[in-house]
């Protein structure tokens, strides 16, 4: 029960006016003790899911559950798992981790492009479809090597069956991904040997000073994905020189000498400003381009759209 209590308070931060949790509080001490009956008999069965679509960065259909009793058993398990997560990903893997992130992901680049030797060449690539791919047999097999605990292992099994695939936008989902991709990590840096890697969610960037080196890692990391998780990649990867195009990511495109904002955030960002319907969203941007060399961009936008910060 503490557990419960504790996740209902993490799962509600900042959402207090959703619907939601607006009912869920009502009962909730009701609420949370017929979720430990279930829970303790069995019974948990994930609720059914609600879709929408999101159009950026790109389109996709995003899957929704109810605050109760889902969201909240979510949390709970994290509670639990996410310390024994962290101590499996590799110090390359960024998205979804405290501590982490976007502009953690963003330094290590910037760090890492000081070695001009080393990040001659850049190979760009994504996963195909990776969120509805994820193969449910092979995580689950992973699970059942790392946790002994029949119990969780059941109550895992119930939410990752409840969908094909992983549904992006649960909770649960972005840490299940980042661990069905861990043991591929330590594959590159500790067997191939990679230097430079860096994983956002299924986005990969592998820098080095060795063109063919690349080709032929790309072609690797295609027979490792396709053998041991049933994954592949998308056909559109690319192995570049960094000093001619740059690398785009990350919402930057990062050269050895600076950083820019992507084009299509300095897009979103000039439109934002226009409409100034939402200040937070102004400063977020503003946020986000003071960690590139923007200032001019930044000044240009300000003082035309008469805006003060």
């Amino acid at each position: 029960m503490e557990n419960l209590i504790l996740a209902d308070e993490l799962a509600s931060k900042g959402k207090s006016k959703q619907k939601g949790v607006q009912l869920h509080r009502l009962k909730a001490n009701e609420n949370l003790q017929r979720l430990h009956e279930m829970l303790v008999n069995k019974t948990y069965r994930t609720s059914e899911y609600g879709t929408f679509k999101i159009y950026e960065p790109k389109e996709r259909l995003v899957y929704r559950l109810p605050y109760y009793p889902d969201r909240i058993a979510h949390h709970a398990i994290m509670n639990i798992l996410e310390p024994l997560f962290t101590a499996v990903y590799t110090a390359d893997t960024y998205s979804s981790l405290k501590g982490r992130g976007n502009h953690k992901a963003a330094n290590a680049i910037k760090n890492a492009l000081k070695d001009v030797d080393g990040t001659t060449y850049c190979l760009k690539l994504d996963i195909k479809k990776f969120y509805p791919n994820v193969d449910h047999s092979i995580l689950k097999m992973m699970l059942a090597r790392k946790i002994k605990d029949y119990d969780l292992l059941w109550l895992l099994y119930e939410i990752i069956d409840s969908a094909d695939g992983l549904p992006i936008g649960n909770y649960l989902s972005q840490y299940l991904a980042n661990f069905y991709l861990a043991y591929f990590d330590h594959w590159l840096k500790e067997v191939k040997k990679v230097k430079y890697y860096f994983r956002y969610a299924d986005d990969l960037v592998i820098l080095s000073g060795n063109k063919s080196e690349l080709h032929g890692l790309c072609h690797d990391i295609n027979d490792y994905l396709l053998k041991n998780l049933k994954l592949e990649l998308k056909g559109n990867y690319q192995v570049f020189p960094v000093a001619a195009r740059g690398i785009d990511v990350l919402g930057y495109v990062f050269f050895h000498t600076h950083i820019l904002l992507r084009k299509r955030i300095k897009q979103n960002f000039a439109r934002m400003l226009v409409r100034r319907k939402n200040n937070a969203s102004v400063a977020s941007y503003v946020g986000w381009a003071k960690h590139c060399n923007s200032h001019n961009l930044l000044t240009k936008l300000l003082i035309t759209n008469n805006v003060q910060l």
